[in-house]
């Protein structure tokens, strides 16, 4: 048996990704871990895919409170048509 010495396993396992570490309740784990196990793969890359749709959600909400903004000033009398743009 060969040992790696702590300094090269230490840098074998290093991630060019920063992590993050969080605290969750026992019930949300469970959910966690049951869907992950389901979808074959980690707990870790679920969560990091979850993460991941609800900051998409939170930026189609944001655009979407941007653009209602913006609505409420439209004037149409002075938006500029199709063929004024595109001529």
């Amino acid at each position: 048996m060969h040992l790696i010495p702590k300094k090269n396993l230490e840098e074998s396992m290093a991630t060019k990704n920063p992590r993050i570490n969080i605290t969750i309740d026992r019930s949300t784990y469970k959910l966690l871990k049951e869907i992950s196990k389901k979808e074959g793969v980690s707990i870790s890359s679920f969560v990091r895919e979850l993460t991941r749709e609800a900051l998409e959600l939170r930026e189609d909400v944001e655009l979407g409170k941007f653009a209602e903004e913006r609505e409420k000033s439209f004037d149409k009398r002075e938006a500029l048509s199709h063929k004024e743009i595109w001529d």
